[in-house]
């Protein structure tokens, strides 16, 4: 592990998802999960998220549109409340999941719609 390369991760992860949701994640990681916090907090969040080519707040956006798509709530519901810390405006949430459910289908579209307004809810927006 670069240890360099996985504190930027951390850094990065805790700004997005939030310190309380991460510190939890490896808090409650046990000896069969630990290593894929490990790998996606380097990996995911250290050597992809901390480049410099594109802004948090782009990588949020694609995050949403490509999770959306991928039919996967739970991440998706994390990452709308981590695009909300990276700049992202419910306007903007709004127009990227009109997007989604054109090109990947309005099932997936009304699905990322109502788990938008779950996230919002939860956090008083």
């Amino acid at each position: 592990m670069d240890k360099e390369v996985f504190e930027r991760g951390l850094s990065i992860r805790k700004d997005t998802l939030g310190k309380e949701f991460v510190e939890k994640s490896f808090a409650s990681a046990d000896e069969f999960n630990r290593p894929m916090q490990e790998l996606v907090t380097e990996y995911c969040w250290g050597a992809v998220w901390g480049r410099e080519g594109l802004s948090r707040k782009t990588r949020s956006m694609l995050n949403l549109a490509m999770i959306s798509a991928l039919n996967r709530p739970h991440e998706l519901k994390m990452h709308v409340k981590g695009a909300l810390r990276n700049g992202v405006t419910k306007d903007e949430i709004r127009e990227i999941f009109m997007q989604v459910a054109i090109y990947a289908g309005v099932p997936a579209g009304v699905d990322s719609f109502r788990i938008a307004r779950e996230a919002f809810a939860e956090m008083g927006e």
